[in-house]
C-alpha cells in the first residue's frame, strides 16, 4: 500500500470545530416597566417597547429561540409572563430592566420556570445631557435604578441570577457575556436530552473512571444507554461490502498513512487492516443511530485475539470519525471526561480525548494527548493512521490515529465527582504551540497554561480530578461558567488570577490560584 505525506489540514482557520454541534437554546425574553409611568410620560411606553424589541432581536441574532412575554409592567402580567415561560420550557430567562419596575413586578415572571434569571441594566446610551434632561427622558434612560432591588429580591427568594450592564447597542463587553449565556443554554438545553452510550467497562484499576450512572440523570438530565460489546459485534457483521468500500474511501480522504520506513514502533498499513477499521466503523455507525446516541463511552479488554478483543482494537478510526460529526467518543469508558467533551462539543470548540502525557520545564509546555480516537476536526494537520503491533496497556494492535490539536487559543474541561458524589467541572484556558511531539500513533499537543507546567499539574491535581479532560479550540472559560450555573454544577478555574493580570504565555510564573464559583443556588455571583 502507497503512504502519503502528512499534509496541512484544510479546515478553517477560525475558532469553530464544527458550529453545527451548537445547540439551540429557548430564551425567556421580558422587559419590565412601571404601568403608573405611561399616563404620565407620553411616549415613554413606545420607547420602552421599542429597546425591548431590540434586545429581543440581537438575542435572536446570537442564535437564542427567543420565547418573548413583551414589556411586563404589573404583578398580574408578570404571573401570565411566568406561565408563558414555565409553558415552552425555556432554558434561561433574560429581564430586560428597561426602566423602573418594582420587583413585584419582576418575581412572579421568572419563579414557574425555575431557572437561571440574567438581569439586564442596558441602557440606550451611555450618557445623557443631564442639564437638560427632563424626568421622562432620564426614567427612558434608568435601567440601573431596579437591578439592585430585584437582585435583593432573587436573593432572598432563591432565584440564580446574575447581572449584565451595559447598553442596548455597541456594547461589545455586554453582549458577549450574554451570548455566552445564550450559548449555554442550548448546551444545557442539549445535555438534558442527551443520550450517552456506555460500552462494555472501566478499564480495570482506574479508580477515577468509575462512575455512578443515575448522577448523569439525576444531576444532569443526561440519559445513559448501557450497551453490550454485543451490539457493536452484531452490526458490525451485518455490515456490507458497499458500506465497507465508502467507509475506507471516507478514511483514505481524511487521513495521512504514516510511513514506517523510519518508525520502529509501526508497520505497514494492510488492505485487511484498512478494511477491518473501516468495517467496524461502519457497525460504530450503525450503533450511534440505533441507540440514538450523543456520545459514547467505551471500552473491553478481550482476551487472547478473541471477537471482543478485535473489536476493541479496530474502534479507534471510527470513533475518530463519529466525534469529528458531533459524536464525542471517550475511551477506558471514562463517561465523566465523556460529558466535558459534549460540553466542548456543543459550544463550536471540539473536545479531543486527552491525558497529561509529560511536563517540558525547559520549553514551558505540558505534552497532552491519548491513545485513541482523536478530533480530527480540529486537528493541526491531516491526522495520520499508524499500524501498532501494540496498543499501550491494551490488548491488541491496529490502526490508530496520531494528531496535534490546531495551534493557538485553546481550553480543557474535565468532569470528576466529589466525595459527596457531586458532579464537578475543572478548566483552563491556555494555547496549543507548534513544535516536536511523539509519533506513536496518539494525539499529542504542545500546551502552554497561565501556570509553569510544575504549578499547573500542582493546581490542577489539588481538585481531584480525573486524569483525563477534553481539549478544546478557542478560549471558552466565559461559555462553560454560564453552563455551570444552568447546570446547577461547580467549576473551578484553574489559573485565573494569571489570565487576569495578563497571559504570560511566553514567560514564567510560580503562582498558583483556583478560582471557586459560588453556589448558584444562593443567589448572585
Amino acid at each position: 500500500m502507497s503512504t502519503t505525506s502528512h499534509t496541512p489540514s484544510t479546515a478553517p482557520a477560525d475558532t469553530d470545530a464544527r458550529p453545527s454541534a451548537r445547540a439551540t437554546g429557548r430564551i425567556g425574553v421580558f422587559g419590565i416597566g412601571l404601568e403608573a409611568y405611561w399616563d404620565q410620560f407620553e411616549g415613554l411606553e413606545d420607547r420602552c417597547r421599542g429597546y425591548q424589541a431590540d434586545v429581543e432581536r440581537q438575542v435572536a441574532a446570537l442564535g437564542g429561540a427567543v420565547v418573548s412575554a413583551g414589556l411586563v409592567d404589573t404583578p398580574q402580567k408578570a404571573r401570565v409572563a411566568g406561565d408563558l415561560f414555565a409553558r415552552e420550557q425555556v432554558d434561561l430567562i433574560l429581564c430586560h430592566v428597561v426602566t423602573y419596575a418594582t420587583s413585584a413586578t419582576v418575581l412572579a415572571a421568572v419563579q414557574a420556570a425555575k431557572v437561571p434569571v440574567v438581569l439586564l441594566g442596558l441602557q440606550p446610551t451611555r450618557t445623557l445631557d443631564y442639564e437638560h434632561v427632563d424626568t421622562g427622558e432620564w426614567l427612558a434612560n434608568c435601567a440601573a435604578c431596579s437591578v439592585p432591588e430585584i437582585a435583593g429580591a432573587f436573593t432572598r427568594s432563591g432565584i440564580p441570577y446574575d447581572t449584565v450592564a451595559g447598553t442596548i447597542q455597541d456594547d461589545e463587553r455586554a453582549w458577549s457575556r450574554i451570548g455566552a449565556w445564550v450559548r449555554a443554554a442550548g448546551v444545557a438545553r442539549s445535555l438534558k436530552r442527551a443520550r450517552i452510550g456506555f460500552m462494555g467497562h472501566a478499564y480495570a484499576g482506574m479508580l477515577d473512571m468509575y462512575s455512578d450512572f443515575t448522577m448523569f440523570h439525576g444531576q444532569v438530565g443526561a440519559h445513559v444507554e448501557v450497551l453490550e460489546i454485543d451490539d457493536l459485534q452484531v452490526r458490525t457483521d451485518a455490515a456490507t461490502a458497499e458500506q465497507v468500500a465508502a467507509k475506507t474511501a471516507e478514511i483514505r480522504e481524511h487521513f495521512a498513512f504514516a510511513d514506517p520506513s523510519d518508525d520502529p514502533i509501526a508497520g505497514p498499513i494492510t488492505d485487511d487492516q484498512l478494511a477491518w477499521s473501516a468495517r467496524v466503523a461502519v457497525g460504530l455507525d450503525a450503533l450511534a443511530e440505533d441507540f440514538e446516541l450523543d456520545a459514547l463511552t467505551y471500552y473491553y479488554r478481550g482476551l487472547d485475539d478473541n471477537p471482543q478483543e478485535r473489536l476493541g482494537a479496530g474502534v479507534i478510526v471510527g470513533n475518530s470519525l463519529l466525534t469529528a460529526r458531533g459524536i464525542p467518543t471517550a475511551g477506558e469508558a471514562d463517561i465523566k471526561t465523556n460529558l466535558a467533551q459534549l460540553i466542548l462539543d456543543r459550544l463550536g470548540a471540539g473536545g479531543s480525548y486527552t491525558e497529561y502525557y509529560g511536563l517540558d520545564m525547559d520549553e514551558d509546555f505540558v505534552l497532552m494527548g491519548h491513545d485513541g480516537p482523536g478530533h480530527i476536526a480540529i486537528a493541526q494537520e491531516q491526522p495520520v493512521l499508524r499500524s501498532l503491533n501494540v496498543f499501550h496497556g491494551k490488548r491488541g494492535g491496529g490502526l490508530s490515529v496520531e494528531l496535534q490539536v490546531r495551534h493557538g487559543d485553546v481550553t480543557i474541561l474535565g468532569c470528576t465527582q466529589t466525595a459527596d458524589g457531586r458532579l464537578k467541572l475543572i478548566a483552563a484556558e491556555g494555547a496549543s504551540i507548534p513544535g516536536p511531539t511523539f509519533r506513536i500513533g496518539n494525539t499529542n499537543s504542545r500546551l502552554r497554561f497561565d501556570l509553569d507546567p510544575v504549578s499547573f499539574l500542582e493546581a490542577w491535581s489539588a481538585e481531584g480530578p480525573t486524569h483525563h479532560v477534553a481539549l478544546g479550540v478557542g478560549h471558552r472559560i466565559q461559555d462553560i461558567e454560564a453552563v455551570a450555573r444552568l447546570l446547577d454544577l461547580e467549576l473551578v478555574v484553574v489559573g485565573r488570577d494569571a489570565a487576569a493580570r495578563g497571559s504570560r504565555l511566553g514567560a514564567s510564573s510560580n503562582d498558583r490560584f483556583v478560582a471557586h464559583r459560588p453556589d448558584v443556588r444562593g443567589g448572585g455571583r
